[in-house]
């Protein structure tokens, strides 16, 4: 049985998807917290089982019958190392026989800005050292966050951000969830580290070039200094929380941290990702 926990986001209703497209749902559990929101899931024949990463009884319990784990990352509470060590130490002694974990691709750990993106790679070490085998998930920014970078009227007001030239190689996350259930639903894919990244790496100016192209109005991109882009995000309103996680994002890109390509999410789709522009159509509704 595998079991996919924060069943009920996107990620990890785009793996279930793909997981029940190609096995039965009696083989399939889901970890959440409200078992209403999970509903139509129960419908389709998934098993649903109630847990919470900072209640390590919880966890045990429905890992019970188990024999991989997904252990799809949390937000950014201040405890979510800790949560994630609790997954762990919950798979280990409910006897789980693999666990795969959602990482980040990333070039550099130690150069990071964003020191949120760090409790990933501490969470590998963590999975690494509990003897458990493992599947690494590194992925790659998703396509689907674009928009929340370049701001709700980006056609009008182009995108000003502190990235540079900093490039990504973009890539959806449903594809990215069905590129892990497939690796999910093999036999021989233990103590793996996949890359699921887009096939080319773009920057802000092909980002705008995009929707300059599918919406016939002129965007362009303008780099900017960091204060300034605060500036435009306290007026924007955001959370103060927030904000130092954007401009996090945006300092790591500058950096070449994003600019990772990889063939694997390829070779597991079977086909090529969705590039930018067809991407971006759909992100942005053009």
């Amino acid at each position: 049985m595998i079991l996919v926990t924060g069943a009920t986001g996107h990620l990890g209703r785009a793996v279930l998807q793909t997981l029940a497209n190609n096995t039965a749902p009696s083989n399939l559990a889901a970890l959440v917290r409200d078992p209403d929101k999970a509903a139509d899931l129960q419908a389709q024949g998934i098993n649903i089982r109630v847990g919470d990463y900072s209640d390590l009884a919880s966890l045990k319990q429905a890992m019970q019958g188990v024999t991989k784990v997904l252990l799809i990352s949390g937000g950014g509470e201040s405890d979510a190392l800790q949560q994630h060590y609790n997954v762990v130490d919950a798979a280990r002694q409910a006897g789980v026989e693999c666990l795969a974990y959602t990482s980040r691709a990333l070039k550099d750990r130690s150069t990071l800005t964003n020191q949120l993106m760090v409790r990933h790679f501490q969470t590998e070490d963590y999975i690494k050292a509990s003897g458990l085998a493992y599947v690494l998930f590194r992925n790659i920014l998703y396509m689907e966050a674009l928009p929340q970078f370049t701001g709700p009227h980006v056609l009008s007001t182009g995108i000003t951000l502190p990235a540079g030239e900093g490039k990504v190689a973009y890539a959806l996350r449903s594809e990215m969830g069905e590129a892990i259930a497939h690796v999910l639903l093999e036999n021989s894919n233990t103590n793996k580290t996949y890359y699921l990244t887009g096939s080319e790496a773009y920057s802000f100016h092909d980002v705008a070039a995009a929707l300059t192209t599918l919406s016939n109005k002129p965007v362009t991109y303008t780099p900017v200094e960091t204060v300034a882009f605060e500036e435009q995000l306290q007026a924007r309103g955001l959370p103060t929380v927030v904000i130092p996680r954007i401009v996090g994002f945006m300092t790591d890109i500058k950096n070449g941290q994003e600019e990772i390509v990889s063939s694997d999410l390829e070779q597991l789709l079977g086909r090529k990702p969705t590039a930018l522009l067809d991407g971006v159509r759909r992100i942005f509704n053009l």
